[in-house]
């Protein structure tokens, strides 16, 4: 009898893969469309429901979706609360409970909204010109405190400007715009309206919105309340030249009867993040330093309000304190980064440290970035956003030591995904010996006896960190047969203040290069790399040190850089940031140390450029903004060095903000890679 085998089946008969079968396990570009996330997990005060924002795509639209949903820890019901067309944010628990306040679009503009559970009703609060921000309830529940920007109005020189009236009919251009503000630009928002954040106070059951800051300041949340719920604090600086001041701020507080105002910290740097002790006594904040560095630890204060003495908890914990709650007990847990992992832990009001966990994660799809928030119930108990390397952020769930996964968001797409493996990678640096954590992702059904490209992908900041967490971008690259590393160069957090500092006025440079330059060599001598096919990419800061790496060596194939800063003079004179970045990152002006800007600077080694470039920014980039770009490409095309630049249209410095634009990332990059690929040697 004669028999036939199908393609398949011989793969099955010979122990191999059919190319339909794999192709279907990894994870393509479209499956990004599919991905979701939770975030902004908040537990109800009773501890057994969890409100938190889930996050999607709409295909259709290409626009990211944010809807409420609902976990009911004792029933194990899990129903969305709002999910339609409209967009949901900032979920916040009233304090018994029974109400959850939230900003949506639903009524044309983003308003702060207030949904009775129990009767399953809801109200819009407010009908404002501009987005509600920090909802912060009162200890009674009775009121609602926020943020909102108040546009100044006409500069006194704008208004001195006589024009003659535009006849009935005639079609002139648009009027002038009069720009006077020493921030007067910001990424995402372009040239921005000339507006003080102010804080507002309204009703819980409706009213009209009563503003409750005045002046010509910006006033920050988080807020909080005062137990007597006629107080508010708030963080500000109401120096003359707020404007210059980066660094600093203090903590205020306004009485709602009076409107007095008083200033209760004075501390060089900034104070916020405020909350009052249940009775009162006692008020907790964060506190950054002053120093003209680029990165300063948050440290955890206590202020006694009867003896105006300050206490900090955290002093002995190198590590930079990013949130808070009191555990009802006069002890804190807190939210910190470390080697990679955002964490939490218990600390004492004797600066006692106790770990709790280390798996809050998941909220950036894109790049491996630590992410993620917690809330933590009357009880103790706490739900957080918990992530890991093969899955974005579920609604996790932590009481008296026992740790539960409330959601599984992804579940359905995931389970039929074979994703590459995230290794962890250890090493010392070429450059001193500085130890570096870093990892690699190997390929779906990785063979350890064959070599495979690689990839080195660089994070931004350069003061953030990568780690163990899900990433798409580099799921696909690993998808198509790379070997990704990725590691926390000298001058990322998680490390410590001395690590971090490490670049302090020497980015980008030979030794940031090195860190990476060592990751290549560690992993080619574990013996599964292909030596001719290196490539190294990176975004923002991670541009830049691309950009910088191909102008110290030619070992690379291609780079793939996006969103860089190529000249640092330009760069500060042009871009959103400059105020505080000039403070904190170089020597001083520009002009006045032009030599070392232009050392930092990939510009300066363009003359040894011989790597093919593929350059992407967005169009609307304000942070990098795309005349970096366009410089780097033209010194690339006048060398004749094999070049191209990508232009995304109407993308801020975000340019992945839309799943289309990060999918074109990703595929522009694997096809420019694939162009200057080498075949394998016999």
């Amino acid at each position: 009898m004669k028999t036939t085998l199908t393609l398949a089946a011989m793969g099955i008969l010979f122990g191999l893969t059919s190319v339909a079968s794999y192709a279907d396990s990894i994870l393509k570009s479209e499956d990004i469309f599919q991905l979701e996330y939770a975030a902004s997990t908040q537990i109800s005060p009773d501890g057994k429901k969890v409100v938190y924002e889930r996050n999607s795509y709409d295909i259709m639209k290409d626009t990211p979706k944010r809807a409420l949903w609902l976990y009911n820890v004792q029933s194990e019901e899990h129903y969305p609360l709002f999910s339609d067309q409209y967009t949901y944010s900032q979920p916040r628990w009233s304090p018994d409970g029974s109400k959850i306040a939230f900003t949506s679009n639903r009524s044309g503009s983003r308003q702060l909204h207030v949904y009775w559970v129990k009767q399953d009703k809801l109200a819009v609060l407010t009908q404002l010109p501009k987005a509600v921000n920090n909802i912060t309830w009162s200890p009674d529940g009775q009121q609602i405190a926020f943020t909102m920007n108040v546009p100044q109005g006409k500069s006194k020189f704008a208004k001195s400007v006589k024009l003659p009236s535009k006849p009935k009919g005639a079609q002139w251009s648009e009027p002038v715009k009069v720009i006077d503000k020493a921030r007067y630009q910001a990424d995402g928002k372009g040239f921005i309206e000339p507006a003080f954040r102010h804080v507002f106070v309204i009703p819980a059951n409706g009213g009209t919105p009563k503003q409750v800051t005045q002046g010509d300041f910006q006033h920050y949340g988080p807020l909080a309340w005062a137990p007597d719920n006629q107080n508010l604090v708030f963080s500000s600086d109401h120096h003359p030249e707020w404007e210059y001041r980066t660094t600093e701020s203090d903590l205020y507080k306004v009485n709602l009867k009076d409107m007095m105002l008083t200033q209760l910290t004075d501390y060089p740097g900034r104070e916020y993040n405020p909350t009052y002790s249940n009775k009162g006594d006692k008020l907790a904040f964060i506190s950054r330093g002053n120093a003209p560095v680029p990165y300063v630890n948050g440290k955890l204060n206590l202020l006694s309000i009867k003896t105006n003495k300050r206490t900090t908890l955290t002093q002995d914990l190198d590590r930079s304190i990013a949130d808070y709650q009191w555990s009802g007990k006069g002890d804190f847990v807190i939210q910190y980064d470390n080697h990679g992992k955002r964490v939490l832990a218990k600390v004492s009001s004797r600066g006692k440290i106790k770990s709790l966990l280390d798996d809050v994660s998941g909220t950036t799809l894109g790049r491996p970035y630590v992410s993620g928030n917690f809330t933590m119930a009357n009880n103790g108990a706490i739900a957080f956003t918990q992530g890991h390397s093969h899955s974005p952020a579920d609604v996790g769930y932590f009481y008296k030591g026992k740790k539960a996964t409330l959601t599984q968001l992804n579940q359905d797409l995931l389970a039929t995904k074979t994703l590459g493996q995230v290794h962890e990678l250890n090493y010392k640096s070429e450059f001193d010996g500085e130890h570096i954590q870093g990892w690699y992702i190997t390929p779906p059904n990785f063979d350890k006896a064959k070599q495979y490209p690689l990839m080195v992908e660089i994070h931004g900041g350069p003061h953030l960190a990568y780690g163990p967490h899900f990433s798409a971008e580099l799921q696909r690259y690993a998808a198509e047969g790379y070997v990704v590393v990725y590691v926390n160069y000298r001058g990322s957090t998680s490390y410590g203040e001395r690590f971090a500092l490490l670049l302090d006025g020497k980015y980008s440079s030979k030794e940031d290069f090195a860190d990476h330059n060592s990751a290549v060599d560690t992993l080619i001598k574990k013996g599964f790399i292909d030596e001719q096919n290196l490539f190294i990419a990176g975004g923002s800061a991670g541009g830049i040190a691309t950009a910088y790496a191909i102008g110290l060596t030619d070992r690379f194939n291609a780079a793939a850089i996006t969103k860089p800063v190529i000249n640092w003079i330009s760069k500060v004179l042009t871009a959103d940031s400059y105020i505080g970045q000039i403070r904190n990152q170089f020597p001083g002006l520009p002009w006045e140390n032009f030599a070392h800007y232009w050392q930092r600077s990939p510009l300066s080694l363009v003359g040894n450029v011989t790597t093919p470039s593929l350059i992407m920014t967005g169009e609307l980039d304000r942070r990098t903004p795309m005349s970096e770009s366009e410089q780097f490409y033209q010194a690339l095309k006048l060398r004749k060095v094999d070049t191209v630049l990508i232009r995304v249209p109407d993308a801020p410095h975000g340019i992945a903000g839309r799943p289309s634009r990060m999918i074109s990332k990703i595929e522009h990059t694997l096809a420019w890679f694939e162009m200057y690929k080498k075949p394998k040697a016999n």
